[in-house]
């Protein structure tokens, strides 16, 4: 009798305990919550000057800026501390906003636009008024590197009377 009480009380136990933790784990909400989809982010708007006097303050962050367009280039090509690739990328210089009585690019800031978007804009004339939306992602040389994810021609500008 000894025996069957204590395996009674043995057996009121284990239930007692499993159905907690099956109780417990009943409760817990199993359904999977809805995935939550990223935000695009907003570009902050700012201007060139300010992002070549605070490169730390915009790292990882996309920008919107209205610029003048200087030339394409090869400045900051295959550096390898911020790298993009000369074969897949092409630099564009733009010109100083504080500078208005003559060109004056602005080789501080390093922009890169994948071939691809580049050729897409073959025809940018020196003078012509841009926007570019670009991702900053190094502050190699304590300057920005950013990495242009869209350009729109805002205006063109006016070719020379004297060209035929």
């Amino acid at each position: 009798m000894k025996k069957n009480i204590i395996l009674s009380i043995a057996a009121i136990i284990t239930l007692a305990l499993f159905g907690g933790v099956y109780n417990q784990a009943q409760s817990q909400d199993t359904t999977p919550k809805q995935a939550q989809k990223p935000q695009a982010q907003q570009p902050l708007k700012t201007t060139s000057l300010e992002i070549v006097a605070n490169p730390s303050k915009f790292l990882n962050k996309t920008v919107k800026m209205q610029a003048t367009f200087d030339k394409f280039s090869t400045l900051g090509l295959d550096y390898k501390k911020a790298m993009r690739s000369s074969t897949d990328y092409i630099g564009i210089l733009i010109q100083r906003d504080d500078v208005i009585d003559h060109n004056i690019p602005l080789s501080e800031m390093k922009l890169f636009l994948k071939k691809d978007l580049a050729e897409k804009h073959i025809d940018l004339d020196t003078g012509d008024k841009i926007e570019i939306v670009a991702k900053e992602f190094s502050t190699a040389l304590n300057d920005p590197w950013l990495d242009v994810e869209n350009l729109t021609v805002i205006k063109k500008a006016k070719k020379d009377e004297t060209e035929n």
